[in-house]
């Protein structure tokens, strides 16, 4: 997607604090941290929502998903807790339609949130 700007970091396009890069996946440092560490782990294929992933796409999410416990443990906050979050429709409130979770860790988190 040429406007998309995760494509475009994905693409080294947009400059990003990339922290970790596989065949697959971006993560990167979210440019509004919700905590001490805040990244966005972010697929290199281009797919708008988590609705809009197929069966094909499987074996991707469950990358997302394992590198966000890799960097959980790499960053020395796995034992303590972090979050995980994706976000799906402006509902939600997503606003970059490119597939992505958000790792947060460093803090306590309360739920519900507030």
């Amino acid at each position: 997607m040429s406007d998309c700007i995760f494509c475009k970091i994905v693409s080294g396009e947009i400059p990003s604090d990339i922290v970790y890069e596989s065949d697959s996946v971006v993560a990167f440092n979210d440019l509004n941290p919700q905590a001490p560490f805040h990244i966005l782990i972010v697929p290199k294929k281009h797919i708008p929502t988590l609705n809009d992933m197929t069966e094909e796409d499987r074996e991707l999410i469950g990358g997302i998903l394992l590198t966000a416990s890799h960097l959980a443990k790499e960053n020395g906050f796995s034992e303590v807790g972090y979050r995980t979050l994706f976000n799906c429709n402006r509902g939600a409130g997503q606003t970059v339609f490119h597939v992505h979770l958000h790792l947060l860790g460093g803090r306590p988190f309360t739920w519900p949130p507030g």
